[in-house]
C-alpha cells in the first residue's frame, strides 16, 4: 500500500498508556501544524481506548476526540499489528518495555510499510532491531527510527546542534544532564522495569555488536577523559556519575553513519547524569546503585525490584507515575562541552596536537518523561510528513541523529518549549 492510499497520518499505538496519553495530547496541541492532519488511536481494548478519548476530551476541552477513530491492535495478535500499520503513514508506538513488546510492531510497520517512532532507551531493542530491520526497512522505504522521546533527543540533537555551531572540527563532547524541580522527581513504572531489564540482559550488546558494527571507527589521538564511577564539577556545582540510559549508545550510532555514510569525522561522546551537590545524594545514589546493579541479576532480586519499587528507590518511581504537579515543577537541562580544533583536516587525517578550541551550549526544557518525551515524539513524527526528502536514503532503521540532522527537527523543538543555545 502506497502512503497516498493510507487512511491515517498518524496512529497512536498505546495510547491508554501513561505516556500513551499525554502523546494524545500533544497530538490535539499541534494537530493545526499539519494541514489537514488524520490520526487514529491504538491498543487492545474499544472501551479503555474510548475512556482514553473521553479523558483527553475533558483536559483539552475538546469534545470531538470522542469521534476519533480506534483501531483493535494487540501485540500477542501479529496481524493485527498488520493491519493498523497498512492503515498508517507513521505509527507511534507507546508499548514499551520494547524488550518484551517492541519487535512484533516493528516487524509489522515494515510489512505494512509504516513509518515507525518509538521511545525506547533501551540499546539492545534499539541495536536489535537495526541489526534484522535495516535493510528491509530500506527495501520498503519505511523508516524506523527509536529513541524519540527525552530518550535520546535532547542527547542526539544537543551533540548535532553543537557540531553546527562549531567552526573546525570538533573532537569530543560530554554532555552534564540536570533534572530539577520544587516538588519531588517521580518517574512511572514502566521506565524503571525497563532499567531493570536492560541491565540484567546487559551482555546481549557485545554479541550485537560483533554483528552490527562490523569495521572500526578510526580512534583519535586526544580521547575523552575517564572520569570514574562519579566525580563532582566545579563549574555546575554537582556530582555527577556516568549516565545510565541509551544515550552514549544512540550518539554512537550517529556518528557510526555520519563517518561511514557522509564522510563525517566522528564525535567522541560521553553523558553524565547529575547526583546533586551533598555528600547525602552522592552516597544515596551509590548505594541505590549498588543494590540495583546486584538484585538485577537475579530472577528473584528482578522480581523484589518489580514489586517494590517505591521501596528500591525511595519512591522516584512508582506504578502511578508523577502527577501533575510535580510534573509542571520538573524541568531538564542539558550543559555539552565540547573541545575540538579551529583548523579542519580531511576526515581520515588524525588531530596530533592538543584540541584548541572549546564550545558550550545547552538544551533545557520541561519535564522530561512526559511532558518533553511527548513533544520530541510528535515533533519527529511531523518531521517525516513535512521533510522526508531531508532525510537520508529512502529509509532503514536509524538513530534520530542521524535521520532528522538535515531537516528543521530542532527548530520545531525550540518552538516548542525544547530549547537549544549556545554559551
Amino acid at each position: 500500500m502506497s502512503e497516498a492510499t493510507k487512511k491515517y497520518d498518524i496512529v497512536i499505538f498505546g495510547a491508554t498508556g501513561f505516556t500513551g496519553k499525554y502523546v494524545i495530547d500533544e497530538v490535539v496541541r499541534t494537530e493545526s501544524e499539519i494541514p489537514n492532519l488524520k490520526w487514529a488511536v491504538a491498543g487492545r481494548k474499544m472501551r479503555t481506548l474510548q475512556e482514553a478519548l473521553g479523558k483527553a476530551a475533558e483536559r483539552m476541552n475538546r469534545q470531538d476526540l470522542e469521534d476519533i477513530d480506534i483501531i483493535i491492535a494487540d501485540t500477542n495478535y501479529y496481524d493485527s499489528l498488520v493491519k493498523m500499520a497498512e492503515s498508517a503513514k507513521i505509527v507511534l508506538n507507546c508499548v514499551g518495555p520494547y524488550r518484551f513488546f517492541g519487535e512484533p510492531v516493528v516487524k509489522a510497520c515494515v510489512e505494512g510499510r509504516a513509518h515507525h517512532i518509538d521511545i525506547s532507551g533501551e540499546p539492545q531493542f534499539l541495536e536489535k532491531m537495526q541489526l534484522h530491520y535495516d535493510a528491509k526497512a530500506k527495501e520498503n522505504n519505511v523508516y524506523i527510527i527509536g529513541s524519540c522521546g527525552w530518550d535520546s533527543i535532547p542527547a542526539e540533537m544537543g551533540v548535532i546542534y553543537t557540531r553546527d555551531n562549531f567552526d573546525g572540527d570538533l573532537n569530543a563532547v560530554e554532555s552534564f544532564i540536570e533534572l530539577n524541580s520544587t516538588e519531588k522527581i517521580v518517574l512511572h513504572f514502566a521506565t524503571y522495569q525497563s532499567a531493570i531489564h536492560g541491565f540484567a540482559n546487559a551482555n546481549e550488546l557485545a554479541t550485537l555488536r560483533k554483528s552490527l558494527f562490523t569495521t572500526k571507527l578510526p580512534r583519535p589521538s586526544h580521547k575523552l577523559k575517564n572520569r570514574g564511577s562519579y566525580f563532582w564539577s566545579d563549574v555546575l556545582n554537582s556530582y555527577f556519575m556516568p549516565f545510565p540510559g541509551s544515550d552514549r549508545s544512540v550518539v554512537s550510532r550517529s556518528q557510526r553513519l555520519f563517518y561511514e555514510e557522509d564522510s563525517l569525522r566522528p564525535i567522541q561522546f560521553a553523558p553524565y547524569n547529575s547526583l546533586g551537590s551533598t555528600t547525602f545524594g552522592l552516597v544515596k545514589a551509590l548505594v541505590f546503585g549498588f543494590v540495583f546493579s546486584f538484585l538485577a541479576k537475579f530472577a528473584l532480586g528482578r522480581s523484589l525490584l518489580e514489586k517494590f519499587p517505591k521501596f528500591f528507590t525511595a519512591g522516584t518511581f512508582s506504578h502511578e507515575g508523577p502527577n501533575e504537579k510535580q510534573m509542571k515543577a520538573a524541568t531538564f537541562k542539558m550543559t555539552f562541552k565540547g573541545n575540538g580544533y579551529k583548523e579542519k583536516q580531511p576526515v581520515n587525517v588524525d588531530h596530533v596536537d592538543i584540541p584548541d578550541k572549546m564550545i558550550t551550549t545547552t538544551v533545557y526544557g520541561p519535564e522530561a518523561g512526559y511532558i518533553s518525551t511527548p513533544i520530541a515524539m510528535v515533533q519527529c513524527a511531523y518531521s517525516i510528513l513535512l521533510e522526508k526528502d531531508k532525510m537520508p536514503g529512502n529509509g532503514g532503521v536509524l538513530p534520530p541523529g542521524y535521520a532528522f540532522a538535515k531537516t528543521s527537527l530542532i527548530q520545531k523543538l525550540d518552538s516548542h518549549g525544547i530549547k537549544f543555545q549556545v554559551l
